[in-house]
């Protein structure tokens, strides 16, 4: 189908593009039945999955449910134990993932597989280069087809242009031309929108749409339900590794679908009991950071939870890494209980003071992905259990097996690696190593970022325990029901500056979008 629109009108508009009746409807991907086991856990039992032409199948259920395991084998990076996959009625094997490719199958993932150093002409033909007559690579052939493709997904932008020179929703555009230049009939979007500005999660949704109106089928995986109810038409819901569900999306309710995928209503989903706030914790006064030269203050006291909102590229994060010492360039007084610390910021020294800082990207910031749970959930506590020359291995066990108690980490054992985990569970893994340090200042930032409906209420009440119990909270995030939900005082942030500091009862969305807009 979209070989036909590019071929026929290299410029197409896709939304001008309407799928014939015997297209639109008809039946892409069936999978039934579908085992996977992995040592010492069956990751899916029975599993069945239908996609139509022209359909946006949402895909929901907690960390650990066996969605991407699912997919995965729907995309040749898995093989099943027992199962049948048809498409377009036809039963097939799928031996890899180019093999998955060459049967229309697209993957566009969390983590952008694109090449940075790169241009963009040569990541959508990545491992596939279009070659002349003499066996050459061919840029010219490469950059007039990705125009095509780049156009088709509303993209303004130079198929020489260097990726690591694009924004966030720019490279994942290009991941969906990619898929397009690939012929699929099938997209598979997980949690696209996980870096994405509201304007670029906007243009997003444009496409997708168009993209369904070619006849083409998405499969929609993501744990915000704003998203599953504005994009999606059906629902399918795992619990598990098992099949619980499908439901039409305009049928049902937000509670319906909690309740499919934890197996019980969720109540006090924002859990918050308000405490009176001690003393000052943590102030950052006339505070700038590269690369912008405004000056912020801002204090956060002990019990306090104060929300930092901003759009991308608000400085919301850089602000608090230049303030741990992870980023350079920062300029400006911070004090920790009253404390004036004086040079550039020092990880080492703010953790010795009693700060923790749970990174957003926990993939490259946050975890050691080929060590085991164990590793991970203690490295930051060494302290706690190593003396001179000896590991106490019974101490060190206690606490990793409090973590994953505590924050429900879904995990075959200790000595499992962190990288074959969902990234749910990853974030868990990540948030309990600090945690693990009994923190008097927390810095979150994305603390719920992938993770599904089921663990934020348990992060919320752990969140909301350690507030209770005297713990400064700097909360920063793109989820406005999150900041709203949980934060005493909420700071809003656009260009590097602080724009307003709202206090609880002052929260309204369009007050807090006001100032994150300017």
């Amino acid at each position: 189908m979209v070989e036909q629109i590019v071929q026929n009108n290299p410029a197409v508009d896709a939304e001008s593009v309407t799928p014939s009746a015997t297209q639109q409807g008809k039946v892409l991907i069936e999978m039934r039945d579908i085992v996977k086991t992995f040592p010492g856990v069956k990751a899916l039992t029975n599993v069945d999955l239908t996609l139509h032409a022209g359909e946006i199948l949402g895909l929901l259920g907690e960390n650990g449910a066996g969605k991407s395991t699912l997919m995965n084998v729907l995309g040749g990076i898995l093989k099943p134990d027992s199962g049948t996959i048809r498409i377009d009625g036809e039963e097939v094997r799928i031996d890899g993932v180019l093999d998955a490719q060459s049967k229309g199958i697209a993957f566009v993932h969390q983590e952008l597989a694109l090449e940075p150093f790169l241009t963009v002409a040569e990541n959508v033909f990545i491992g596939r280069e279009l070659k002349n007559s003499a066996g050459l690579v061919s840029q010219r052939e490469m950059i007039e087809q990705s125009e095509q493709y780049l156009t088709m997904v509303g993209l303004d932008i130079s198929p020489n242009a260097m990726v690591n020179a694009l924004s966030m929703g720019q490279q994942q555009m290009i991941e969906i031309a990619k898929a397009l230049s690939l012929r699929s009939k099938v997209i598979v979007l997980d949690e696209p929108t996980s870096s994405l500005s509201e304007k670029e999660v906007e243009d997003l949704f444009r496409i997708v749409r168009k993209l369904k109106s070619q006849g083409m089928g998405i499969i929609y995986i993501s744990h915000k339900m704003s998203e599953i109810f504005d994009l999606t038409d059906n629902v399918m819901i795992m619990r598990d590794g098992t099949y619980i569900d499908t439901v039409a999306t305009a049928s049902t309710t937000e509670d319906d679908l909690v309740h499919m995928m934890v197996g019980r209503d969720i109540e006090n989903y924002y859990y918050r009991t308000y405490n009176a706030p001690g003393e000052e914790a943590l102030r950052v006064e006339r505070y700038s950071c590269e690369p912008w030269r405004q000056p912020v203050t801002l204090e956060v006291k002990c019990g306090e939870i104060l929300g930092l909102y901003g759009l991308i590229g608000s400085g919301r994060s850089e602000l608090f890494e230049s303030v741990m010492g992870f980023r350079k360039g920062g300029q400006g007084l911070v004090s920790v209980f009253g404390r004036t610390l004086t040079g550039p910021g020092n990880p080492l020294k703010m953790h010795d003071l009693g700060l923790a800082f749970v990174p957003e990207d926990r993939k490259t910031q946050g975890l050691f992905l080929f060590n085991d749970v164990r590793f991970n959930t203690s490295i930051a506590s060494l302290k706690e259990f190593i003396s001179k020359l000896y590991v106490n291995s019974k101490k060190e066990t206690k606490l990793t097996e409090d973590a994953v108690k505590t924050l429900n980490i879904k995990v075959p054992s200790l000595e499992s690696k962190v990288g074959n985990l969902s990234g749910g569970n990853q974030q868990k893994v990540v948030l309990g190593k600090w945690l693990a340090t009994n923190p008097k200042i927390l810095i979150l930032d994305e603390p719920t970022r992938g993770i599904d409906v089921g663990a934020k209420a348990e992060i919320y009440k752990i969140i909301n325990r350690l507030a209770s119990q005297g713990v400064a909270i700097v909360m920063i995030s793109s989820e406005l029901n999150e900041v709203m939900n949980m934060s005493d005082r909420l700071a809003v942030m656009k260009g590097g500056q602080v724009t307003t500091v709202l206090q609880r009862g002052q929260f309204s969305q369009d007050e807090i979008l006001k100032h994150a807009l300017g």
